[in-house]
């Protein structure tokens, strides 16, 4: 992830994707995003078996919502 000053200035970035231009954010939606459970659960011995619950699927499935 890069964090650029605004929107103009990632747009001036010499390798800034048009078709990316949707996943610019603030970053106070990426930091809530990173925030879910599927992130805070990853030190879990179990995580990849939590991941197959219906908690971990429910927390995929609720950042896969929120993405851009």
């Amino acid at each position: 992830m890069n964090l650029f000053r605004s929107e103009e200035h990632a747009r001036r970035w010499k390798m800034f994707k048009p078709e990316m231009e949707k996943t610019l954010r603030p970053l106070s939606f990426w930091a809530d995003l990173f925030s879910e459970q599927l992130f805070r659960q990853r030190g879990r011995p179990d995580y990849m078996t939590w991941l197959r619950s219906n908690e971990g699927r429910e927390s995929i499935a609720s950042l896969w919502a929120r993405m851009p």
